[in-house]
Formats: C-alpha cells, structure tokens, sequence
C-alpha cells in the first residue's frame, strides 16, 4: 500500500528538484506528474489551482503544491507537498551559500548563467501558453492579458488592482453581459 503523504512528498521534491526557473517553470511539470501520471486533480482543477495560486500572497510554486497538497489530504497533504517543493530550494541555497565566496568570480560560472537565462525565459513562455489555451483565450479577448501586461510594465500599475478589476470585469459579463444559454 503507497503511502500518499510519502509519494506526494516525493514527487514535489523531485519537482523541485529538477526544476530551473521558479514556479511558472514548474507548470508542466507539476501538471504532468499530478494531473496525467497520479490523477490527484483534473485538468481544469489544475487550471483553477493556478489561478488561485497567482492570487494569493507568497511564492507561487509553494501556493500552487499548498493547494495540491491540500485538496489530496487536508493540512497533512499540504504540509507534506510544501515541504517537498521547498526542500530542493532550500538546499541548493544553503550549499551556494556555503561555497559561493569560491566561484562568484569565475568566468565559466557566469557563462553557464548567461546561458541558463534565455531557457528559463522558453520555461515560463510554454506554460503561458498553454495556460492561455487551457483558459481559452482566443484573438477576442486575447486584448485583456496584453492590456493587463503593458498596464503592469509601462505604467506601474498594480497587479493586485488589475486582478481586482479582471475579477469585476468577468463577474459583470457572466452575470448582465453573456447571453444565457438555453
């Protein structure tokens, strides 16, 4: 008999633990491992966790394997997936804490990061998109996230007032604007 706290434990180490680029870099695998190979939640509640995650304050992969964790086995689950998608993190840090004063110099070290950046910037595109697919956003409200985008980068606004304002915007239209269906 598999012990669920062990196994979620284990996967979301193994997750974070293999992962480079943060939480969006996480999505596919975390999707791959909890929605496809274990069956812990559907698709669409991996969407909806996503979405739930990327509002709430803190770090959006420990929001996201909370929320898994969760829904799998109460607060237990969700101590459990936490700590596992933590661990690696808090590990690889502690061991360059450790030895950084020895290579923050070398020139190959700052090469491989030259190199690892343009492959987390294609680690948090594919996710993104296939988010956007998955949300079904199409060329008729493809407008509301690139709005939302440029308000946050060209003029500083607020993600938690863009969110609020998204947030109002889907609630008007589902209730007074959509047309019902039959």
């Amino acid at each position: 008999m598999r012990n669920i706290y062990i196994e979620s434990f284990a996967t979301f180490f193994r997750i974070g633990m293999f992962t480079l680029g943060g939480g969006y870099a996480m999505i596919p695998l975390i999707e791959q491992e909890v929605v496809n190979r274990h069956k812990w939640v559907t698709k669409e509640e991996m969407l909806d966790l996503i979405a739930i995650s990327q509002s709430c304050p803190g770090v959006f992969a420990i929001n996201l394997s909370t929320f898994i964790g969760y829904r799998l086995r109460k607060t237990r689950g969700a101590f459990c997936t936490s700590i596992g998608t933590a661990m690696p993190s808090f590990l690889c840090i502690l061991l360059i804490a450790m030895f950084f004063h020895q290579f923050e110099d070398n020139n190959v070290v700052a090469a491989i990061f030259r190199g690892i950046r343009p492959a987390v910037v294609a680690l948090i595109a594919v996710p993104t998109f296939d988010l956007a697919r998955s949300a079904h956003i199409n060329w008729a409200n493809c407008w509301i996230p690139i709005v939302g985008a440029l308000a946050i980068w060209a003029f500083g606004v607020s993600p938690i007032l863009i969110i609020l304002i998204a947030g109002i915007g889907g609630y008007v239209y589902g209730k007074f604007i959509k047309p019902t269906e039959p």
